[in-house]
């Protein structure tokens, strides 16, 4: 991992980068002043060059001519850093201008004289973070390339046969889109699961499976359909369905809804708990997600969730707020 450090004084970088170096992170470079990184990094009049790559930015407060605080605004005002991480190296007790870094984009803070157990420490969550940034990016672009590049292939691809829905990656595209108009409101997913189909599926065999997952997915379908939201199929008798801007009382309607539709169909299933008919499990997750990123995450802790509250006995609704 490639770490940057900013510091105008030479023997806080050389004891920095020696700790760092007895920690195995011997890829950094350090620079005495803002301007130097801004030429390392490829910003302002240096734009031309090619940008540099890196996963961590430790920068000192205190510096003459530019400021860390001015620095870390500035380097986090280019998009191709907004996502690295910033940790600023500061000797001051004053709350404000730590505050100030803050408002600036700096994600952690590490004081003067540097603890090596504390630095490590920090270093060690930033650079996951990066890690984690750089996957969900790294998906976002596959899924967007998919759906852009789909050439001469079959729309059926879309559509999953079984149950006539979407498939699991053109919801997951959809939100890893970003639109040109702003989600101001709450984003609603509501994941549904089929309580026991695997015990029914080893039982009943995929045959007979099949079909109750058929049979649920048209439930689904009518209701879902009456307020225009977008369904799609995930293997194991998961549904999940994409609400822009619903917030958490329609969106637990809709999953009531739901839930009574199938309960409603009294197809048999006897290694059910909750009843003598298959039944579903719906979690419903609602949140800000203006960012492409957020609206993944409650996708990925609605599917997450829905596993868990099915395992429990299912035929519920339960809510969860990001």
């Amino acid at each position: 991992m490639r770490i940057l450090i900013i510091d105008d004084s030479e023997e806080g970088r050389d004891i920095v980068e020696a700790m760092l170096a007895a920690a195995g992170y011997g890829m950094t470079t350090a620079v005495g002043s803002a301007t130097e990184a801004y030429r390392f990094l490829g910003i302002g009049e240096a734009e031309t060059q090619q940008p540099s790559d890196v996963d961590l930015v430790l920068l000192d407060i205190m510096m003459p001519d530019i400021d860390g605080i001015e620095a870390c605004a500035r380097i986090r005002s280019e998009k191709r850093y907004s996502s690295v991480p910033i940790i600023m190296v500061t000797s001051l007790a004053d709350s404000d201008s730590l505050a100030n870094a803050f408002v600036a984009g700096a994600t952690d803070y590490i004081t003067k004289p540097v603890n090596r157990v504390e630095l490590l420490a920090r270093v060690r969550s930033a650079l996951k973070l990066k890690a984690e940034l750089d996957r969900r990016e790294a998906r976002e672009l596959e899924l967007l390339q998919v759906m852009t590049e789909s050439g001469n292939r079959r729309i059926v691809r879309w559509i999953d046969e079984a149950t006539g829905l979407f498939t699991g990656h053109v919801a997951e595209a959809y939100l890893a889109t970003e639109p040109d108009f702003d989600l101001d409101g709450d984003t609603s997913i509501i994941a549904l699961a089929i309580d026991r189909i695997d015990a029914y599926r080893s039982t009943q065999g995929d045959v007979v499976a099949a079909s109750i997952v058929a049979k649920v997915s048209r439930a689904v379908r009518a209701t879902a359909s009456t307020v225009g939201v977008i369904a799609a199929a995930y293997r194991g008798g998961v549904i999940v369905l994409v609400a822009p801007e619903m917030d958490s009382r329609p969106a637990l309607k809709l999953g009531e809804a739901l839930r009574t539709s199938v309960a409603n169909l009294r197809v048999a299933n006897p290694e059910s708990i909750a009843a003598n008919h298959v039944t579903v499990s719906v979690v419903v997750v609602t949140g800000k997600a203006s960012r492409n990123s957020q609206r993944l995450e409650l996708l990925t802790r609605a599917i997450s969730s829905v596993s868990k509250v099915a395992a429990t006995g299912g035929n519920r609704v339960v809510p969860e707020f990001a």
